[in-house]
């Protein structure tokens, strides 16, 4: 190979990897952004949030009727959320802003325990242990 088509290829290489790179550093901006101003959001948008059902929505719109929220950490005096629930919902949660997400929120799947694999299975000739061999 000639050395300006070398010089072509890598460019190329690199511009893809480029392009790849702000495509995903996109995605994950866009998913760092969806937030819930649980001072202003109405009880339909706080259930949007995970694990966040209507009956503890309505306890957080009593809650701040009370009075309004200061830190998003002042959600866990809300009767239901605890510290764990709370580091669940910390990435969406703010106290001032906009609200930016508009459907519910699903954890992954990587937090729940994995289905037990086929291969854990015994096979159905395998012969018990100690079962007269």
């Amino acid at each position: 190979m000639t050395a300006s088509r070398v010089r072509a290829a890598c460019l190329a290489v690199l511009i893809c990897t480029g392009l790849s790179a702000l495509a995903f550093g996109d995605e994950g901006e866009k998913d760092s952004a969806k937030k819930i101003n649980i001072n202003t959001a109405t009880t339909a948008e706080l259930a949007y949030l995970p694990r966040i059902g209507t009956k503890v929505a309505e306890r957080i719109v009593e809650r701040r009727k009370e009075k309004p929220f200061a830190k998003p950490e002042e959600l866990m005096e809300v009767k239901g959320i605890g510290e764990k629930l709370y580091a669940s919902l910390k990435p969406y949660v703010s106290v001032s802003g906009p609200t930016t997400i508009h459907a519910k929120v699903r954890l992954s799947t990587s937090s729940r325990r994995p289905a037990p694999s086929a291969s854990s299975e015994k096979p159905s000739n395998a012969v018990p242990v100690g079962k007269g061999r």
